[in-house]
């Protein structure tokens, strides 16, 4: 009887392990079975949906590229007038900063005698200022902000005066010469508002 009660429990424990299996098993399909299922819809869905266009580069902004370009132009007024020798390649220097100073406005122009003067008064700084040169990029767009001073705050404006102050300060210009740069700017910015 023994025997038969061993026989017995190995074919039980036998019967428990193909019922285990086969539970494993029919587990197995249904995750196999979801998971065609699941990339079938997938694939349909990428198929029936177009594919998504890849993000173009933005297009060049001809406002931007103008204003790119009037910053790189009054930064290379600033370092001729900072390399300018004599009084022939100066004067040829300011009359190319006037120039593209008049061009930094996209609003409201300022009078050509304000302009003039800016200029001068810059030119005075600038020339021959060593202490500047790697300021004058900085200083290039602080300018043409504040000639596009609509598109800044009365605040605004004045961080922007302030900055160019600082910078002619930390350049060693005399003081009086950077008084004028930054009342021309005052002025310019409330011709340009």
């Amino acid at each position: 009887m023994k025997g038969l009660f061993a026989v017995l429990g190995v074919c039980l424990l036998a019967g428990e392990q193909v019922r285990a299996d086969i539970y494993s098993g029919a587990k197995q399909q249904a995750r196999n079975a979801s998971g065609a299922i699941t990339a079938r819809d997938n694939q349909a869905v990428s198929e029936s949906s177009p594919a998504s266009p890849s993000p173009s580069p933005p297009a060049n902004d001809p406002v931007l590229q103008a204003t790119l370009r009037n910053i790189a132009n009054l930064s290379a007024d600033f370092a001729g007038l900072g390399n300018a020798t004599d009084t022939n390649a100066a004067a040829a220097q300011k009359q190319m900063l006037i120039n593209d100073l008049a061009a930094a406005c996209t609003g409201a122009k300022p009078s050509s005698a304000s302009v003039a003067k800016l200029a001068d008064d810059l030119a005075v700084v600038v020339a021959g200022n060593e202490k500047l040169r790697a300021q004058q990029p900085r200083l290039a767009r602080d300018v043409h902000a504040i000639f596009n001073s609509s598109h800044l705050s009365a605040a605004q404006q004045e961080m922007v005066c302030d900055d160019v102050q600082k910078l002619l300060q930390n350049s060693g210009a005399p003081s009086d010469n950077i008084t004028s740069v930054v009342i021309d700017l005052k002025g310019i910015a409330s011709a340009t508002k």
